[in-house]
């Protein structure tokens, strides 16, 4: 399971909650005559066109992540790309509209309803006459019935990945005639239309050896506009076909081609022609529109970006004169380097002329990205830290930062359970209340948590929370991670040229330092604070080394000088040839604690003091004092502040960040206050987000958030690690505090939903099984509510249910939805019903190109 996406029904899911307080779940629409669910914030993008406009024949060759490890949906390594194929060459009974919600399958089922509620719920489907699999034979109860003996869970033979619903199936069978099927269930199902979608024959669930192994990599029979053709492990394709029994409405494609092309390498597979469809991520976006505006420069006209831009003609003349200038081995250097640029240069230009064929569909996926707190235990296993977290959090913000540079409506998600436009939608968000920093640092005084306390000196292997006994030791990751200064170069790969993902300066507010773990190392500094995991690590080194030029403010051999918090200014770690930086210092870390306010008299102010000297001691403390206060807050200059940086990662516990000071000078009084602490301890989150490529737009949310939590005294150490890792070793192994990462929105969230929030509970073996719920908090009351929403079977009173059970979740406080995830794909301009389909199932038999001169539709979202 990838933290950027989720399968919607093929992955297993939980999250779990240990804490919620007495609630008062705020009133449910259902009772009123607007919908609160709403219509889909962004609608699909698709290129709409009606069949007669779209010419027969042709291969379309779609790009997906990986070739299938399976083309069984109900097994536990199922991914996007078995959906796919499902979807084109098998039957279901239902499929999504473009508001997420299911509607009866015309192809398969007549009619489907409920006709007995008691003793027992009876529902009964009719199915479509002309209905039959490739092999001929039609399709009935015998698949019905073999598909629910193989998935209802009592027979272990078969390898399945979920039972969901077809365990309350009592009995399956024959109704009046060979079209009729009746299934009745052993206990009320609400969701019962999620069942039998897709539909397997019963050649692939008759026998457990048949579903563990008959269906992995091929389907003999089929019943979809397209029968599977090949599957090609060595060419990376899976090819579909026209399906020639097909009774529906003929696919306009003659074949259908899913091609392996890795994310990273999209451009260049679009650009040589690979694929006609793929999606794509913001920087490949990016290229693409430009090549649109560049359209009409013609070809030899040079571009405005790509690897040649930044060579200006007075740069161009000195790269010339020094290819032939008289020093040899230069010239031969430069020479190989004009060579090599003017490579970049004609590759990149031939892509953008290639990729000018291709257009950007965008639209937002059924799928939510979303802040979990760890609440096993630390700090978060306290519902009041873990309301405080999300109460300091401006959602709105978080939204635009990856939504708005897309031209995506950035409106952030109000439910766990559905998104806007699906029946179960309504924002419930209300049950948590919204940003407010007051109420944030009131909760955390209320836990406990208060400004200047003592902080003990932390031993070397730091656990953050969350880590339990069992899990990986401080040192093999966290402890081992290099430390590097706020605002430093191994930031910039969150910020993207086309700015989805830009962020502020990360370092300007000292809320997170972070360290890049591409290398698949865990890496990880604390946020301007001084409890870093890493910090007594990295100085243990250096402490056998002698003098570096650092030395502790007041530890001059006098005894007690190593106590913090002793009715005394705390101790400060400083690099002794910077007693001038002083004044510069404390005006940074005016900042750091987030006070803002007259830049403008900052700047006045120093320059009519630049030249004069400081003077050192109490009487220079003093002076540097008062001019901090006459100053104002942020009003160190750029200099200033990246030489406060370069000493922030070196103060010891209880210091103040940034601050330098000659030896024998005491910390300032006005800054002993500190982080927040209790018990002797400092309030600092692990902060877990990939490092890969392809997650910018995370890493750019998450230094956001740790700039708000910085604002109401919470420290983040922010931990890169690799993506491969990302999941399996810190998120479902519950080594983080905090991480973000998506899942999908379900059209049954009775179901669906209901193993990612359930509480856990206590195992066999003494652990604690928590499902799918990788926050570790969980409920008693969401739990009921569940399972009364599973078993109502009038539909408005299971949605008011379901709504009930999202606003305890909200109160819970152990997961934040955030914003809907950006959909964006790349289509060649001449493609037709398929990009970014948005909640809706693709309609596979009318994807195709247009007939020469025919235009599509507008989109709804255009």
């Amino acid at each position: 399971m990838s933290h950027d996406g989720v399968g919607p029904r093929a992955v297993m899911r939980s999250v779990a909650f240990l804490t919620a307080g007495v609630l008062a779940v705020p009133a449910l629409a259902g009772c009123s005559e607007k919908d609160p669910a709403g219509k889909p914030t962004a609608g699909q993008e698709i290129a709409p066109a009606e069949r007669g406009q779209i010419a027969d024949g042709g291969t379309l060759r779609w790009a997906v992540d990986a070739l299938p490890e399976t083309l069984n949906a109900f097994q536990a390594d199922a991914d996007a790309a078995t959906s796919k194929v499902a979807g084109a060459v098998l039957p279901s009974m239902y499929r999504l509209d473009a508001n997420g919600r299911p509607q009866r399958n015309p192809d398969y089922l007549e009619s489907a309803k409920v006709v007995d509620r008691e003793p027992r719920q009876v529902v009964l489907y009719k199915l479509n006459q002309q209905a039959v699999w490739s092999d001929g034979r039609e399709i009935g109860a015998a698949d019905f019935a073999a598909q629910w003996r193989a998935l209802s869970g009592k027979d272990t033979a078969f390898w399945t990945a979920r039972n969901a619903g077809y365990d309350r199936i009592e009995k399956i069978e024959r109704g009046a005639n060979d079209l009729e099927v009746r299934v009745t269930f052993s206990k009320p199902y609400a969701d019962w239309q999620s069942l039998f979608s897709p539909l397997y024959p019963k050649d692939v669930m008759g026998t457990p050896d048949a579903f563990n192994d008959g269906a992995r990599r091929k389907l003999k029979v089929t019943a979809g506009p397209f029968a599977l053709d090949t599957v090609d492990k060595d060419s990376g394709e899976v090819r579909l076909k026209r399906n020639p029994r097909w009774w529906g409405r003929p696919a306009k494609l003659s074949e259908l081609v899913l091609r392996a092309v890795p994310r990273d390498k999209r451009t260049a597979a679009l650009a040589e022609g690979k694929v006609d469809l793929a999606e794509i991520g913001s920087s490949e976006a990016h290229r693409i529109t430009l090549a649109a505006r560049d359209k009409g420069k013609g070809n030899g006209a040079p571009l405005a970006h790509g690897p040649g831009a930044a060579l200006t003609p007075g740069k161009s003349l000195r790269s010339w004169a020094i290819a032939h200038g008289s020093d040899e081995e230069a010239a031969d250097e430069e020479i190989l380097a004009r060579k090599k640029r003017g490579k970049a240069v004609a590759k990149y230009a031939d892509e953008q002329s290639s990729l000018r064929g291709f257009e950007v569909r965008k639209s937002l996926e059924p799928a939510f990205t979303q802040l979990a707190l760890n609440g096993e235990e630390g700090p978060l296993a306290d519902e009041r830290v873990r309301r405080a977290v999300a109460r300091a959090l401006d959602r709105e913000e978080l939204a635009r930062v990856v939504l708005k540079p897309l031209g995506l409506p950035a409106e952030p998600v109000g439910s766990h359970l559905a998104l806007s436009g699906q029946q179960a939608y309504a924002d419930n968000s209300g049950a948590l209340g919204g940003q407010d920093t007051k109420e944030a640092r009131a909760l955390l005084a209320d836990a406990g948590w208060v400004s200047g306390g003592p902080v003990k000196e932390e031993q070397k292997e730091k656990k953050a929370a969350g880590a339990g006994a069992s899990k990986e030791p401080a040192g093999s990751e966290a402890s081992e991670a290099s430390q590097t200064p706020a605002g430093s170069d191994s930031d910039a790969d969150s910020d993207t040229d086309e700015g989805s993902a830009s962020t502020e300066d990360s370092g300007s507010s000292g809320s997170s330092s972070t360290s890049d773990g591409s290398d698949g190392s865990d890496n990880s500094t604390t946020s301007g604070s001084s409890d870093s995991s890493s910090s007594s690590d990295s100085s243990s080194s250096s402490d056998s080394s002698g003098d570096d030029g650092t030395y502790i403010v007041g530890e001059d051999g006098k005894p007690g000088d190593d106590k913090p918090g002793e009715n005394r200014a705390p101790a400060l770690l400083v690099p002794a040839p910077l007693a001038e930086l002083q004044r510069v210092a404390l005006l940074d870390q005016a900042y750091v604690l987030g006070v803002h306010s007259q830049a403008e008299k900052a700047q006045k102010a120093k320059k009519q003091k630049a030249g004069k000297k400081q003077r050192i001691g109490k009487k220079q403390q003093a002076e540097t004092e008062n001019q901090r206060k006459k100053d104002g807050p942020d009003t160190s200059g750029k200099v200033e502040k990246n030489l406060a940086h370069e000493g922030r990662t070196q103060f010891q516990h209880g210091g103040a960040p940034g601050a330098y000071a000659p030896k024998g000078t005491a910390a300032p009084g006005r800054v002993a206050a500190g982080p927040l602490a209790k018990n002797g301890k400092p309030l600092t989150l692990r902060f877990v987000l990939p490092s890969g490529p392809g997650s910018q737009s995370l890493r750019a949310v998450g230094e956001r958030i740790a700039r708000m939590l910085e604002g109401i005294g919470i420290r983040t150490e922010i931990s890169k690690v690799a993506d491969e890792s990302y999941f399996k070793d810190h998120i479902a192994s519950g080594q983080y505090d905090l991480a973000l990462y998506s899942w999908p929105a379900s059209a049954f969230p009775a179901t669906d939903a209901r193993p990612i929030y359930s509480k856990p509970v206590p195992a066999a073996d003494g652990s604690l099984n928590v499902e799918q719920n990788y926050t570790r908090v969980g409920t008693d009351q969401v739990d009921q509510l569940f399972d009364q929403a599973i078993a109502e079977l009038d539909p408005a009173e299971s949605r008011s249910l379901v709504r009930k059970a999202d606003a305890r979740i909200w109160a819970a406080a152990g997961s934040i939805p955030l914003y809907q995830r950006p959909q964006l794909t790349a289509a060649r301009t001449n493609l037709a019903n398929a990009g970014a389909f948005g909640f809706q199932t693709p309609l596979y038999e009318d994807m195709g190109f247009l007939k020469k001169g025919a235009k599509p539709q507008v989109s709804p979202s255009s």
